[in-house]
C-alpha cells in the first residue's frame, strides 16, 4: 500500500482542512503521511490571531483542528519558517506534494496622501495586535482621540470597529491580549465610523455579523435608513435578488430601525464615501472623503466631499499574500490554476483565492485541490521529508510541545476566568513547549 508524503505549509484553517481532506481520502490502497509546517510557535492561524475575542464561538473550530492533528501519520513542525529554515525547492524534492496554505497577511494600501501618518494603521497590524500575535506586540496604537474611522465594508472592518466601540468590560472575560485590554480601558474613543466607498448593497458584511450589532449593550449603532432604502430600490430594479443580499439589507434596516439607548458610545456605518486624503500635523487628525453615487449599477464619484475629524484610522480593505523565494504573486495571491502552482506544488485557502469567504469556505476549497493532487500523484518518493532539511539543534514545536503551550495558556485562563491567557513572547512560547 503506497504512502505519499505531503508537506502543508501553514497551520491555519486552510492547512488543517487540507490535511483533513487527505485523511478522508485514505483507503486500503492509499495513505498519506502529512507534515504541517508553521512559522509561528503556535498553530491555528487566524482562528488564534484573527477572530475577534468577543466572538468565542467561531474559535471552537480549533477542536476540529486538534482532532485532525491526533490522526496517525500527522506531524506538526511549528517554529519553522519557509524561505529561512527550509526552501521550497528542498520541500519539492523531499515530498510527493507541497501545499502552500500560507494565507494573506499583508494589508492592502489605499494609496492616498497622509496614509503613512502615525496612527493610520492597517487591520493587518491592528487585529493581530489585540489578538496577542508575537510579531505585533509593539504596534503603536494611540486611542487618545474621541473619534476613530474604519475604512472598509467587510467583516474585518466590522470586527475592528466593534472592538473600538464596545466597553472594555465586555472584553474582560475574553482572550484579548492583556496589554491591548489595558489600552482599551484607557481609550478616549467614543465614536467609531465605518466608511465604505460603495453602496449598502455592495458591502461584504455578512448578515449574522450585522444582526449582532444591535445586541451591543453600551453602544448605539447607526446606519442611514435613506442609504439602505436606496440600496434596496436599486437591488429590486436588478430583478432576481440573491437570498444573502436580501438578508443583509434586512439586517441593515433592523439596525436603522433599532431603538437607540442614548449612550455615549456609538458605531456609525456610512456608505458611498471614498477616502481621498488623511490630514494631520505629525499624526492623524482628519479624513477627507469623496461622496460617491450609484448610477446604472456603477459607483462614481461626485464633486462633493465630506470631512471627518478623527485621531485614528484603521484600513480594512483586504489582504495580499506575502512573497517568498520560489513563489509568484499576482493580484495579491499565489499564481495558480485551480490550486496548482507548478510541478508538485499546490495552494489552498486565501493564498490560492484571495481573502474571501469565511473559515468554513476553506473546507470545500481544500477538498477540490486535494482531489486534483491525488489525480496527479505517481509513485511515492523514498525520502526522509523535513527532518533531512532542518539544521541540527533547530528547536521545533511539535504537537506534544504545542499541547503543553496550549494547556499552560488554558490553565492561566481558568485562574483569570477567561478562555485562555495567550503568551506573546516567542522565546517564552518555545520554553513552555520544552517544559
Amino acid at each position: 500500500m503506497p504512502t505519499f508524503k505531503i508537506a502543508i505549509v501553514g497551520a491555519g484553517p486552510a492547512g488543517y482542512f487540507t490535511a483533513q481532506a487527505f485523511q478522508n481520502a485514505q483507503d486500503e490502497d492509499l495513505t498519506f503521511a502529512i507534515d504541517m509546517i508553521e512559522r509561528l510557535p503556535t498553530p491555528w492561524g487566524l482562528v488564534r490571531s484573527g477572530v475577534a475575542p468577543d466572538h468565542p464561538k467561531i474559535k471552537t473550530v480549533s477542536k476540529v483542528f486538534e482532532k485532525i492533528a491526533k490522526e496517525g501519520k500527522f506531524r506538526l513542525f511549528a517554529n519553522v519558517e519557509l524561505g529561512k529554515d527550509i526552501s521550497l525547492k528542498d520541500l519539492r524534492e523531499q515530498y510527493d506534494a507541497v501545499v502552500l496554505s500560507t494565507g494573506s497577511s499583508v494589508g492592502r494600501k489605499l494609496n492616498i496622501p497622509g496614509e503613512d501618518l502615525p496612527n493610520s494603521l492597517s487591520a493587518a497590524e491592528f487585529v493581530p495586535w489585540y489578538n496577542a500575535h508575537p510579531d505585533y506586540v509593539n504596534t503603536e496604537v494611540d486611542l487618545s482621540s474621541d473619534t476613530a474611522v474604519v475604512i472598509g465594508a467587510g467583516n474585518v472592518a466590522m470586527d475592528v470597529a466593534r472592538m473600538l466601540a464596545i466597553t472594555p468590560g465586555e472584553l474582560e472575560l475574553t482572550d484579548v491580549a492583556g496589554y491591548a485590554l489595558e489600552k482599551f480601558k484607557e481609550s478616549k474613543i467614543r465614536k467609531v465610523i465605518i466608511c465604505g466607498r460603495r453602496g449598502a448593497e455592495h458591502a461584504a458584511f455578512t448578515a449574522p455579523e450585522l444582526r449582532d450589532l444591535p445586541k451591543l449593550e453600551h453602544t448605539d449603532v447607526y446606519i442611514d435608513t435613506e442609504q439602505v432604502a436606496q440600496a434596496s430600490e436599486r437591488v429590486k430594479a436588478m430583478g432576481e435578488v440573491e437570498k444573502d443580499l436580501t438578508h443583509k439589507l434586512d439586517a441593515m434596516q433592523l439596525i436603522a430601525d433599532h431603538e437607540k439607548k442614548g449612550v455615549e458610545r456609538s458605531l456609525d456605518i456610512k456608505f458611498l464615501a471614498a477616502p481621498l486624503e488623511i490630514k494631520g500635523n505629525g499624526k492623524v487628525e482628519e479624513v477627507v472623503f469623496a461622496v460617491n453615487e450609484v448610477k446604472d449599477g456603477k459607483v462614481i464619484a461626485t464633486d462633493k466631499t465630506i470631512s471627518i475629524k478623527a485621531g485614528l484610522v484603521v484600513t480594512a480593505i483586504g489582504y495580499d499574500s506575502l512573497e517568498y523565494p520560489g513563489v509568484k504573486i499576482e493580484n495579491g495571491r499565489i499564481l495558480n490554476i485551480a490550486g496548482h502552482v507548478e510541478h508538485n506544488v499546490y495552494t489552498t485557502g486565501w493564498a490560492k483565492r484571495g481573502p474571501t469567504g469565511v473559515i468554513g469556505t476553506n473546507k470545500s476549497d481544500s477538498k477540490d485541490v486535494v482531489d486534483l493532487i491525488i489525480e496527479n500523484l505517481k509513485e511515492p518518493k523514498a525520502s526522509e521529508g523535513i527532518t533531512a532539511l532542518l539544521k541540527s539543534g533547530h528547536e521545533v514545536i511539535d504537537q506534544v510541545a504545542w499541547e503543553k503551550i496550549n494547556a499552560s495558556e488554558v490553565i492561566s485562563g481558568e485562574i483569570a476566568g477567561k478562555p485562555r491567557v495567550k503568551e506573546v513572547d516567542w522565546k517564552r512560547l518555545i520554553s513552555l513547549g520544552r517544559s
